[in-house]
């Protein structure tokens, strides 16, 4: 049985008190980040080997600001398990109490689901992007990228990976709540594919078409995959008794 109903001044303190939780790691990390952010910068640029020579900046707080999103990235992926493991505990009073035991495997999946996504938008959705919007230009014009534009195209495309890879993740967690199940994800399939090319246009830091259909297509497989979680952690139907069958007849 769920937790006894809080009222929305509980609800709002438990919440306030979950994001400290959360953000007081979130800080470390980030400042700990911060100290190796040259070397992420490296990282981040080498989907744009062969295709972009160099990076320009154009203002004297260009770099810094650059060194600051990469740390809040870098601090925000640190963090992740901590941040799940609390949101877990946030909305675990509304959980079953047979259901409460999966934190540890809410936290496994979605912090895979959000690194798989990542690897995906670093290796595939990333240099892809770059190369198809660079084929675009001419041979007689050269094109002149600044850094700050680069690191951000390139940290909003794969956190975006990263969230769409939750599709999963967030699907079995509904179910759980019982908010959705299986039969409701099929029968607002068409809906959710409209919605999908929605969320992948907004989602991509750039109009082409190419780039949102890669995203695209991986969130029509996760939509898939989705109903079969749902279906898995649909309730069943308990079995009668010989006395229900025989009253029942």
């Amino acid at each position: 049985m769920p937790d006894k109903e809080l009222s929305l001044v509980e609800h709002l303190a438990e919440l306030r008190k979950r994001i400290i939780y959360c953000l007081i790691p979130f800080v470390i990390a980030a400042a700990f980040s911060a100290s190796f952010a040259k070397a992420i910068l490296n990282f981040l640029r080498f989907p744009s080997n062969g295709l972009i020579k160099s990076l320009a900046f154009f203002s004297p707080q260009e770099i810094a600001v650059v060194y600051t999103k990469i740390a809040v990235f870098s601090g925000l992926s640190l963090t992740l398990p901590i941040i799940f493991y609390h949101l877990w505990r946030f909305i675990s009073p509304a959980l079953e109490e047979k259901h409460k035991e999966s934190i540890f495997s809410f936290i496994f999946w979605a912090s895979l689901a959000f690194f798989s996504g990542c690897l995906f938008g670093y290796f595939l959705l990333v240099p892809v992007s770059l190369k198809f919007l660079l084929s675009l230009g001419s041979d007689e014009l050269t094109a002149v990228i600044s850094i700050s534009k680069y690191i951000s195209f390139v940290l909003a495309l794969i956190l975006g990976s990263g969230v769409v890879f939750e599709i999963p993740v967030v699907i079995w967690l509904l179910t759980r709540l019982k908010i959705v199940n299986s039969g409701f994800l099929r029968r607002k399939r068409k809906f959710a594919i409209a919605g999908i090319f929605i969320l992948s246009a907004i989602i991509t830091p750039t109009t082409d078409p190419l780039s949102m259909c890669l995203l695209a297509v991986p969130m029509l497989v996760l939509y898939e995959i989705s109903i079969w979680v749902a279906r898995w952690n649909d309730p069943r139907p308990k079995p009668q008794s010989a006395g229900q069958i025989g009253a029942s007849e």
